[in-house]
Order: structure tokens, then sequence, then C-alpha cells
């Protein structure tokens, strides 16, 4: 059986999630075993019937009003005790920012070692084989892990969901008991950048800015061209972070946060490695740079030479035309 975690942020189940359980389900079909689902919190019952759509044929609902914020402790201890009542021969997760800093907690528990950030599965021999990048993108590594239950995570924009399917299945409600002393660290608030809704590990669309737009304001150029684009976010280069032009949490690279968008949009990124390694995997690249021999463009599927100050409107108009069309 396959374990998939479904993490929940402000009351509604993360894409990242449903494709994690989506690649569980063409897992779980090769092995000819069922996929699950696990959710982990307050009240969270009701999300199920969207889970059921992607594939799980059971969902557990571990309850307890103390998790109803993210506690690491808390969450490891719940998913432990389940993993050892139910014994799931994979468990995997997403590899967001809670994923990432639960799974490993999870395996550490267990005593088993785990896969991070993993951008390709498959099945062999009836196993679990994870292929992940390594050496910053410059190498990947293909695993199958010998301990029991294997574990990994997925990175998020990687893998496709399948066609949601009107069904119902067994919700499975369990009361998580434990003590309040249990809790060692807990989640007591998740502050946004003023007009931020989207990450740029979310996003379809990623627009990207570097040292090349010259400052803070310019970034809003940015803004408002993903503002045009649907299910897009601003991103940026380590030298615009550094400079203070925008936010750490915005910030591509080795350094910031990895992305795998269908489409990004570079302008004014030369491409050094440590920023090629957080969006080399993104399926489209388009780059703008005034320099034709900046590295961005040997990993661009499409690259223009010039000032992306002329680029940029030139492009807000040309896409509120198609979009109006």
């Amino acid at each position: 059986m396959i374990l998939v975690f479904i993490e929940v942020r402000e009351g509604k189940v993360k894409k990242s999630s449903l494709e994690a359980l989506s690649e569980g389900k063409r897992r779980a079909a090769e092995m000819n075993t069922e996929v699950n689902a696990v959710l982990v919190g307050h009240n969270l019952e009701s999300l199920a019937p969207d889970i059921f759509r992607y594939g799980a044929s059971k969902v557990f609902v571990l309850e307890n009003s103390l998790l109803s914020r993210y506690s690491p402790s808390g969450f490891a201890e719940v998913l432990f005790s389940l993993a050892g009542e139910i014994n799931p021969e994979i468990i995997l997760f997403s590899a967001t920012a809670m994923g990432r800093d639960l799974a490993p907690r999870l395996a550490a528990k267990l005593g088993v070692s785990m896969a991070s950030d993993c951008t390709q599965t498959a099945c062999k021999d009836g196993k679990l084989e994870v292929v992940r990048p390594i050496f910053a993108g410059k190498a990947f590594a293909t695993f199958i892990l010998k301990s029991s239950p294997q574990i990994a995570s997925l990175r998020p924009n990687v893998f496709p969901l399948i066609d949601p399917v009107d069904e119902q299945a067994e919700v499975i409600r369990k009361d998580a008991v434990f003590t309040e002393d249990q809790i060692k660290a807990q989640v007591v608030e998740i502050i946004r950048e003023e007009g931020t809704e989207l990450d740029v590990t979310e996003a379809d669309i990623v627009v990207s800015g570097g040292r090349g737009m010259k400052g803070p304001e310019n970034f809003d150029m940015l803004r408002n061209l993903s503002s045009i684009l649907p299910h897009s976010a601003v991103g940026a280069s380590r030298s615009a972070v550094d400079a203070g032009w925008i936010d750490h949490q915005n910030q591509v690279g080795q350094t910031g946060k990895t992305v795998s968008p269908n489409l990004y949009l570079a302008f004014g990124i030369s491409g050094a490695i440590q920023h090629l390694a957080g969006m080399s995997s993104s399926k489209y690249i388009v780059a703008v740079n005034k320099d034709h021999e900046a590295p961005v463009f040997k990993v661009s599927d499409f690259g223009v030479v010039g000032d992306l100050f002329q680029v940029i409107p030139h492009l807000q108009e040309e896409l509120k035309k198609a979009l109006a069309e």
C-alpha cells in the first residue's frame, strides 16, 4: 500500500499534494496495490471528497485540536503511529516547505532512509525507483531505497494530475492521542508579503528578475506582467534579493526555492549556476538579457538579446491582446 501525506494550507488541500497522490496512484496501479491518503489536523473530514477524486482508496483523518496548526513533532508523532498500524510499503510527500520538514522527521522516527525532491518515479521489481537532482542539478541520481517503508518527497509542478473522477471511498477517522507537552514547536502565524498570493513553487508561470532590473521600483513591471498571466508568481535571483529589491521568499536558486513551472520568464538574469539549479527543470524557459553571452541563454528555449525595459511593455500589450481574444 502507498500512503500519501496531504498538506492543507488555510483550509484548502495544496495542489502539490494532489500531484503526489496522482503519482502514487500511477505507481500503485503498476504494483497492484492501492494508494491511500492521510490528513492531519482538526475538522478536516470535509476535504476528503476532493482527495477521492484523485485516486485515494481510503482517507485517514488524524484528528486532534492540538494539531489545528502545523507542529513538526506533533505531525511526525501521529504519522509514526499510523505507519506502525497500517504498515505502508511507500510513503510520499510533496517537497514543499512542510514536506521537506516533515518527511525526514518521520523517516528518522521510523529508522529508514528517504529520497527528497524527486523528479521521476518508476516501479522496478515491486519497489519504488526514484530520480533526484544532485550537485546543484548538474547530474541526476537514481535510487531504490532498501529500507521499508520507502519514503520520498516529490518536487511540485513536475508530476501531472490524473483526470479527476467522481468517486467516493472510505474515510477512516482516528483520534490522534498525545499530550500537549509532546508539542515541541508549532506554527502560530503565517505572514505573507503584502499582495503576494501564490508561492513561486506552486505557480504555473514564474516571472523572474535579476540585477538587470536595476532597482526595487522596477519589479513593479514584473508584478504587472504577472497580474496578466494566470496562475503566475514573481521570482528573483539572489543578487536582486541581496540588494534588498525584493523579499527572500521570492528567491529562486540553490539558496532559495526550486521551481518547475510550465514557463519561466527570466528578465535581466545572467544565469549563474546557483540560479540555474533552482529553475532548470522548468518546462520552457524564456530569457531576456542585453548580454548575448549570458549563461542563461544556454538553458533557454527562447532568448531575446535586448533591453528588458523595452521588451516588457511590448510583451504586456501583446499578452493583453492574446488573452482578450
